[in-house]
């Protein structure tokens, strides 16, 4: 689809028949995102289903994903560039055997792009076939600020510089999408490139949607129970309140076990693949779980 043909509700649908439902809220970031091509800068807790975004878009459009999952400590040679040295050390020995050390021909060879790398933003600013990839930078606030001020370069221009070779840079920019956990601020200048967009948890009608879409074998008052009491636990005093991706790998635990409707005993089995911290799980003992559970039903009830 031509960047030139989107609107928010084409884009709000194609997201829908990769089954990534959103509102349209989010469905007006992407579009302009896309229709601008400009970056989006997704925040929000983890489990919210800010990745989901980048690989639904990827699947919608028929582009290529590329990641760079960032840590602490990421550099050029991982996130760009490198050279193959051994490949390298190779052709130096070769051409030693040969008695052919002519030293600039020699330099020259090593320093071409036979010998180069390609790392995930590099790849990125390529052309690709099926047209312009998606590039996502995942958790780019784990990061420090010596990469945010490289990555203004490469969002500002859509090219990187490779002393041995020069500049390289893209004919048609990436789809490119940020996203942070916010375990950090990220600085403005890097945010004033994107659009920005908080992810937040769904409502009640939203989640239970994604539910229905992601686990169709769940009865419709099963996965409304699901729902509810994922919300009320959402609102316990955790370390780490359990996203989108925790309610759905649940559902399907659920399932796994042919429970049909919530009980403590059930709840306190499966805690695990809702609350990924030993201090939140031990919090929500059995006669937690009892009133919890109790307060999604009566929640239940003034939905109904």
């Amino acid at each position: 689809m031509n960047r030139n043909t989107y609107t928010i509700e084409t884009v709000q649908s194609m997201l829908r028949e990769v089954d990534y439902l959103c509102d349209r809220s989010l469905a007006t970031t992407v579009f302009l995102a896309l229709k601008l091509n400009r970056p989006l800068f997704l925040e929000g807790e983890a489990g919210v289903g800010k990745t989901e975004i980048a690989l639904a878009i990827s699947r919608a459009l028929g582009r290529k994903l590329i990641r760079l999952q960032c840590y602490e400590g990421l550099d050029t040679g991982s996130a760009v560039y490198e050279w193959n040295f051994p490949a390298q050390m190779v052709a130096i020995r070769t051409a030693e055997a040969a008695g052919n050390l002519e030293r600039k021909g020699l330099q020259a060879e090593l320093f071409s792009e036979e010998y180069l790398i390609s790392r995930p933003i590099l790849e990125a600013l390529r052309n690709h076939e099926e047209g312009p990839p998606v590039l996502l930078i995942d958790e780019i606030d784990r990061t420090d600020e010596p990469f945010e001020a490289f990555l203004l370069e490469v969002l500002s221009e859509f090219q990187v510089t490779i002393p041995e070779l020069g500049t390289i840079k893209s004919n048609e920019p990436p789809i490119v999408i940020l996203t942070s956990n916010r375990t950090r601020e990220i600085h403005d200048a890097l945010k004033r490139r994107c659009f920005y967009y908080w992810v937040d948890f769904p409502d009640f009608a939203r989640e239970l949607e994604i539910i229905q879409v992601k686990v169709p074998e769940a009865s419709e008052a099963f996965s409304k129970e699901i729902v509810s009491f994922v919300h009320s636990l959402r609102s316990e005093e955790l370390f780490k309140k359990p996203g989108v991706a925790e309610s759905i790998d649940w559902a399907k635990c659920l399932l796994a076990l042919d429970t049909i409707a919530l009980s403590p005993e059930v709840i306190s089995n499966t805690l695990g693949a809702l609350l990924k911290y030993q201090d939140d799980i031990a919090k929500i003992d059995s006669s937690e779980s009892q009133r919890i559970l109790e307060q999604a039903r009566s929640n239940l009830k003034e939905i109904a």
